[in-house]
């Protein structure tokens, strides 16, 4: 078939001007299907397993094969046909560009452009497209058919246009995987430095130091330096969502090291509430996962009538802390193991506010706190920077895939 549209996308390269025309799949591409690889599975295999996994992660995620069941050459795509319901693996798409030893696995397809199609404009467009998506119904695994892949109507410019999209698209995605690899190395750069930068049990000066401090750190239990206090008490759901006082979330403090001021809801002003106050500390007191208990976060504001959820408890330091070495120290490796050694529980975990009391964590001079602290402190902008950065760019991505083709 070819039936030939006069509109054009919203955004062209101004050269081109010839109307783009449908095409079957099966019209423009060879289909096939991949075969079963469980069998084959060796961590030190000679060749990659193309499954939904790999494909949804842009072959972050490998397995491999000892034996080469299907193979995928360069300017092919990896094309996934099922997925569990509502899941984000399904149509997505994989173009093979490297000339590495690839091999097909069940349930994704191999698609072989011809001659007259442009793989990476051909990837772009099929990735995700709603035509596949509704398939999809939310109940059971959605599994597309070898029909439904190749009856997929497309439209398509002339090839030099095509390949002219493709290109473009082909830079963004370098762009963005570039990013994808800074951000990337900068968080493997804060997990190396957390081992490195505080204490390991045992020891009394961590790795890793700034120039200028030699003072051995000291282990002091946080209800030593600090006291504890409850969370909201004596609400039911009707107080909330409402009123001019606020309380921070328990996800507000689970993910975050420094309380997002922003993570807080509504309640009604209560005076017998305990108010947090900047540099209050807040633990989680219990989760699905014992490595998800305790988790921290520190207060740097000084607003009135905020509170804290009820799923947490407060910590307030009763000696001077950096803020910023105290939100970091208390998410360190070590420092989080023994966090993870006090949960409790089999379906859900918890930890007990005394134990925490008498958990020691380390403590250099409060000069050397503030180096610490303020390390960490960028480090963290950084990578929020760089996160911010990419997300950008894969919507601007997003943007330019629906205002670029038909």
């Amino acid at each position: 078939m070819s039936d030939k549209i006069t509109k054009s996308p919203q955004i062209r390269f101004a050269e081109y001007t010839d109307a783009w025309e449908q095409w079957k799949l099966i019209e423009v591409a060879d289909y096939r299907n991949g075969k079963a690889h469980e069998q084959n599975i060796d961590e030190n295999g000679e060749y990659i397993v193309v499954n939904s996994k790999f494909v949804s992660t842009n072959g972050r995620v490998k397995k491999y094969s000892n034996e080469l069941i299907e193979p995928l050459s360069v300017g092919e795509i990896a094309f996934v046909l099922s997925d569990v319901p509502s899941g984000r693996a399904i149509a997505r798409t994989f173009l093979v560009e490297e000339n590495d030893k690839y091999s097909l696995n069940q349930r994704v397809a191999g698609i072989t452009p011809h001659d007259c199609t442009d793989s990476y404009f051909l990837s772009n467009l099929m990735n995700r497209n709603r035509y596949f998506l509704q398939f999809d119904n939310g109940v059971g695994q959605t599994n597309l058919s070898k029909s439904e892949v190749e009856n997929f109507i497309g439209t398509y410019p002339l090839y030099e246009e095509q390949s002219k999209i493709g290109s473009f698209f082909r830079n963004l995605d370098n762009l963005i995987a570039l990013h994808q690899r800074k951000l990337e190395l900068l968080k493997d750069t804060k997990k190396s430095l957390f081992q490195k930068m505080f204490p390991k049990d045992g020891a009394n000066v961590p790795e890793i130091r700034f120039t200028g401090f030699t003072d051995a750190w000291k282990q002091r239990e946080l209800g030593e330096v600090g006291e504890t206090f409850t969370g909201l008490s004596g609400k039911t759901k009707e107080d909330f969502g409402h009123g001019d006082a606020k309380f921070v979330t328990y996800m507000n403090v689970f993910n975050n090291p420094i309380a997002d001021p922003n993570g807080t809801e509504n309640v009604e002003i209560d005076n017998k509430q305990r108010e947090v106050k900047y540099g209050d500390v807040f633990f989680t007191t219990s989760s699905e996962t014992p490595v998800e208990v305790g988790m921290s976060s520190v207060w740097l504001e000084n607003t009135e009538n905020v509170y804290l959820n009820s799923f947490c408890f407060g910590y307030r330091p009763t000696v001077e802390f950096d803020p910023y070495y105290l939100a970091f120290m208390l998410r360190s490796p070590v420092v989080r193991k023994k966090f993870i050694f006090l949960a409790q529980g089999i379906s859900r975990y918890n930890i007990s506010k005394s134990k925490v009391m008498e958990m020691a964590v380390p403590i250099p001079s409060l000069n050397e706190q503030k180096n610490v602290g303020e390390f960490f402190k960028n480090l963290d902008n950084l990578i929020t920077l760089h996160q911010r950065e990419l997300n950008s760019l894969e919507n601007l991505k997003k943007s330019l895939l629906q205002q670029m083709f038909i």
